[in-house]
């Protein structure tokens, strides 16, 4: 009887570390939950990226294979324009800032 009872007092012991180990221990369901939680940002920032690098990648398509697509981009990010066009440049009057009060 006395036998059965150091047993049983080991396999509870057993069972405590074993459920000490699964909650809190190296691997456990914390660090199960915070990699899931860090899986899951992960993969929302690769989404965003595959987008961007969907977006990059038609445009250096588009570059590529049309000549209207240069032509938009030479004009809007360098100025340029075709022989014989006239350039009209349009500034927006400025608001004049309001004067300050003297002390």
């Amino acid at each position: 009887m006395r036998g059965l009872r150091i047993v049983l007092l080991l396999l509870l012991v057993l069972l405590g570390w074993l459920q000490y180990r699964l909650w809190f221990g190296s691997g456990g369901q914390r660090e199960v939950a915070q990699l899931e939680s860090q899986v899951r940002q992960q993969a929302r920032d690769n989404a965003g990226l595959q987008q961007r690098n969907d977006a990059l990648a038609a445009e250096v398509e588009d570059l590529k294979s049309g000549e209207a697509a240069v032509e938009e981009r030479a004009r809007n990010e360098l100025g340029m324009i075709k022989p014989g066009e006239t350039f009209y440049r349009v500034i927006e009057p400025q608001e004049p800032a309001p004067a300050e009060p003297a002390p």
